[in-house]
This record gives C-alpha cells, sequence and structure tokens, in this order.
C-alpha cells in the first residue's frame, strides 16, 4: 500500500512537472491595500524589510512605472479585474459603500469570467469591494464575486475598517447576506481576532486551493486588506520590524508571499505559474499627520510614496504609482523594467498568455513583449494612460513620458501650489521630474493640444 501510493504520488508529480510552462499557465494575483511605492525594500525603503517580496523583484519583471487607474480602491479594482477605465463602470464613484446601490454590472468581462470559460478554477481571497447586497439595490446577488467569474471566496465585502464590514465565505447551503454565502465574522474591525487574522487566513486559503487543484489550470486573486488603515499583524510578527507597526504588518505580508511561492515549489509548479504582485493605490496621507483618530495614532501607520508626490485620493504620482511586479521562473527573465505600464494591461496580458478571449472594449494593451521579449516578438502599443478622480472623470493624461493635468484633487487638500483647468493645464515630464514640480507646458503648447485631443476623445468615447 505504501509503494503504491508513492508511486500515485509521484506519478501526479510528474503530470504537472511535464506541462509546458506556456501551456495555460496558472495565475496568481497578489494585490495590497493602501501600500505606496515606498513601502518596500527593493525600492529604497532603509527599515521595512520585504526580502520575499524583493526576491520576486529582482528575479522577475519589476516595473518602475507601474500605476493604477484610480487612487482609490472600488475603482482600482475594477479596472485590475476588467482592463476598463473606471470611467466606464457606471459605480458613479471612486468607492462603493456598504449601502451603496451600484455595484460590477453582470455584462462586464473580468479576468475570473475570461479564465473560467477557458477551463480555469477560479477564487478570490480577500477584499471584494466592488458591491454589496443592501436595501438600496434589493439585495442582489450579483454585487457579490461568485456572480463575477470566481468559483469560492472568503474575504470581506469592504474595507475592515468600516463598522458594519463583514468577513464572508462562499457556502453553496448559505444565506447570508445572499443565498450562496455566509458570515464568518460581523463589524470588523470591533472583532479585533478576526481582522488580526486576515492576512493568515488569505494565505492558508490560498496554499490549499493551490495544493487542491494543482493538476489543472487556476487563478488565484489574494487581494489582502493590509496595509489599509486600521493596521492588525498576527502575534508572531509584533515587533518584529523597526517601522513599528507598518513594518509588522508588511512583514507578514511578505511571509504571505513566501508561503505563497512556497506552495508553487513544493506542488511542482512555480514554473506553470505566473505571479503578479501589485496594490491598489497610494498611502492614505490623510492621517499623516492624525494623532487621534479612529485609528489609533494614525500617523505612525501611514506608508511612503517617495519619490512621488502626494497619494492615496491624489491624481499625482503618489496616487498612482505603485510595484508592479511579473515573476515567473523560466519564462520571466530578470527585469527591471523601465518601460510604463498599468494594471488595465493585466487583464489582455493573462489572457493572452492562457488563452481566453479579450473583450473588445478595454483599454489595457497586451505586453507580453515587456515581460519575455525572447518569447513574445509584436511590438506592444505606445503607452497612453487616464488618470481617474472621485467621480471616475479623467483629470489627467499620460502619453509617454508626458503628462497633463486637467484638474487636481488630493485627499490632503495640497495643490502644492498649482492649479490645473482644461483651459490651463499643467504639462509634466515625470520621467525626467519625478516629483511633478516644473511645469512645461508653456514650453510644448504642441503636446498640450495633443493630450487634450486625446482627453477629449476618450470621454466621448465613456459617454
Amino acid at each position: 500500500m505504501f509503494f503504491r501510493s508513492l508511486f500515485c504520488l509521484l506519478a501526479m508529480t510528474l503530470a504537472v512537472i511535464a506541462r509546458d510552462p506556456l501551456e495555460k499557465p496558472n495565475v496568481v494575483i497578489i494585490y495590497l491595500d493602501d501600500s505606496g511605492y515606498g513601502d518596500f525594500a527593493h525600492n529604497g525603503n532603509p527599515v521595512i524589510e520585504t526580502p520575499n517580496i524583493s526576491r520576486i523583484a529582482h528575479n522577475g519583471a519589476n516595473f518602475t512605472q507601474f500605476c493604477v487607474a484610480s487612487p482609490a480602491c472600488s475603482a482600482s479594482r475594477y479596472a485590475l479585474l476588467t482592463g476598463r477605465y473606471p470611467g466606464r463602470s457606471g459605480l458613479g464613484s471612486w468607492v462603493v459603500n456598504p449601502d451603496s446601490k451600484p455595484h460590477l454590472k453582470p455584462q462586464e468581462t473580468t479576468i475570473a469570467e475570461g479564465l473560467a470559460e477557458v477551463g480555469y478554477t477560479t477564487a478570490i481571497f480577500g477584499k471584494w469591494h466592488l458591491g454589496n447586497p443592501n436595501p438600496n439595490n434589493s439585495m442582489t446577488p450579483d454585487a457579490l464575486p461568485l456572480a463575477h467569474g470566481f468559483s469560492s471566496w472568503l474575504g470581506t465585502n469592504v474595507s475592515h475598517d468600516y463598522n458594519d464590514a463583514l468577513l464572508l465565505k462562499s457556502d453553496p447551503s448559505g444565506k447570508d447576506p445572499v443565498p450562496g454565502y455566509s458570515v464568518v465574522a460581523r463589524n470588523l474591525p470591533s472583532d479585533v481576532p478576526a481582522s488580526t487574522s486576515l492576512t493568515k487566513s488569505y494565505t492558508d486559503a490560498a496554499v490549499d486551493f493551490i495544493s487542491t487543484h494543482r493538476e489543472k489550470p487556476f487563478f488565484a486573486y489574494i487581494a489582502h486588506n493590509q496595509p489599509h488603515l486600521g493596521l492588525f499583524a498576527d502575534a508572531p510578527f509584533h515587533g518584529k520590524s523597526r517601522r513599528g507597526l507598518l513594518g509588522d504588518v508588511m512583514a507578514e505580508i511578505d511571509a504571505s508571499v513566501a508561503r505563497i511561492l512556497k506552495a508553487l515549489e513544493d506542488n511542482g509548479i512555480a514554473k506553470n505559474t505566473l505571479v503578479i504582485f501589485s496594490s491598489d493605490n497610494g498611502p492614505w496621507l490623510l492621517f499623516q499627520d492624525a494623532a487621534k483618530s479612529k485609528y489609533g495614532e494614525a500617523r505612525l501607520h501611514v506608508g511612503y510614496a517617495h519619490p512621488f508626490r502626494d497619494g492615496k485620493g491624489s491624481n499625482w504620482e503618489g496616487g498612482h504609482r505603485v510595484p508592479g511586479i511579473f515573476y515567473w521562473p523560466g519564462v520571466i527573465a530578470p527585469n527591471r523594467q523601465l518601460e510604463p505600464a498599468s494594471t488595465l494591461d493585466v487583464l489582455p496580458t493573462v489572457f493572452a498568455l492562457c488563452g481566453a478571449k479579450s473583450p473588445e472594449n478595454i483599454d489595457g494593451r497586451d505586453i507580453r513583449p515587456l515581460l519575455a521579449p525572447d518569447r513574445f516578438k509584436d511590438p506592444v502599443k505606445p503607452f497612453e494612460f487616464a488618470y481617474s478622480g472621485p467621480a471616475n472623470q479623467i483629470n489627467a493624461f499620460r502619453e509617454g513620458p508626458w503628462k497633463l493635468h486637467i484638474g487636481l484633487t488630493s485627499q490632503i487638500r495640497e495643490n502644492h501650489g498649482f492649479t490645473a483647468t482644461r483651459k490651463k493645464p499643467l504639462l509634466f515630464h515625470v520621467e525626467q521630474d519625478l516629483g511633478e514640480r516644473i511645469d512645461r507646458a508653456a514650453e510644448h503648447p504642441e503636446t498640450v493640444q495633443r493630450l487634450l485631443k486625446k482627453i477629449t476623445a476618450l470621454e466621448a468615447s465613456m459617454k
């Protein structure tokens, strides 16, 4: 019996290993919440240690110019999962509250839906924040992940700092808050043990999912609640970092990444799996001076967008510029990728790799040649990118290194001495001027006019 079991195990392992890396690769997306560009060791933070995240950055394609389409939660997640600008979402604003009527529309094609159609098993472990069943939308189950291509879920409906936030799981026999789900914990973050356990719980579930589904293609979307305020770190990580609680939280996230990578290696599928690591927006600077708040001594808990200006809720680079790491041993060679890209590019790239058909109405690009130029030779479309404001309107637009502001927004109400309107926009060269300090509009009127026309055309396409 022992030898028969050993033989079966070896046969399964060989079957997995024999699969060509490019034959329907597994996809793992790890998406943090409010983690700024400067919160990581490989981006220069002097006291936060992220050895495992740094390892995949150094051994994969590490994009130094990687942007999210919105500097706030729901709209950013919409763009990641659909490859479309938030202005197309119908969500109305960049954050969907627990009692909001809008939610992710069923007719949208998500990464999960496209991959499920070509045989992938899909799961989400973490924060959803793209809709919530409530009386204003007639308690529709279309507001939650199972209606959008995911076969299973463990996570929060909204950010864990909402007083009535829920930790939910998919459950075929469940009926709370709607059929197909059950409640694990209520009223986060007053339930401190539940909030403290989120990172570990998601990681445990993801590791089990990887092991269970290792023989067939899968998609795992791991959307951590941290380091969004309030900060929670599990007991083994208390006091681990010189940076205090924020550093402890980042250490736990880093350990989670290590566990995910180990699970892929232990199951013999590391070379069959693309891992993407990013964050939904920059740090929440609104609380950078708050000695007393619902989050405690919040000014010590806020992360970094350096060397970029401002943070979450801002259309300055600090709100949109985030880590962008694509790790795939044996397929993606180590590469500090200086070409700009965005989360809009994730869906079309993943679909092209996995054999799924991209919808015609997406805004992202297939960037496979930027990931593995020796394998993929087709040219990549030039980088053009719109920055979305609070109502998902276009406030800024980038073409190559040039960025045009037609409106300024900042949660800290700091315009840094500038004003911007459509009649008098700001123009920055964000590769030469990382902090967006020098307005070049008067020097380059032709660039200003060209970008204004592109904004007008994009706005028209969203109506």
